[in-house]
């Protein structure tokens, strides 16, 4: 049994769950252990990353194992929460101006 919030959870009613962020300066893994039916928002606010990494999750996308989803989705056993922040250079626009330079 576990203290989760003051309520007692069973450890057979608890899912592992990674929550990952990157950016140029820091990078942050964190498992954690959630009840079953926990959506990403909480795996987030358990997590503790946007104080750890100073973002706020909400002006980011969000996604589990590369897929885009809503912060609302329902965790499974073994879910990796990733936040997303946004591209600085629209990739093609990157690849054009690499192109130009490569020509010259």
């Amino acid at each position: 049994m576990i203290l989760f919030a003051r309520h007692i959870v069973l450890a057979s009613e608890l899912i592992r769950v990674e929550v990952a962020y990157a950016s140029p300066e820091a990078q942050f893994l964190r498992e954690l252990r959630m009840k079953r039916e926990s959506t990403i928002a909480e795996a987030i606010a358990e997590s503790g990353v946007e104080a750890e990494c100073g973002i706020r999750v909400d002006d980011l996308s969000v996604g589990i194992w590369s897929k885009p989803v809503s912060p609302e989705t329902r965790l499974r056993d073994g879910d990796r929460v990733e936040i997303y922040r946004p591209l600085k250079v629209d990739p093609k626009e990157a690849r054009r101006r690499r192109a130009r330079k490569s020509v010259r």
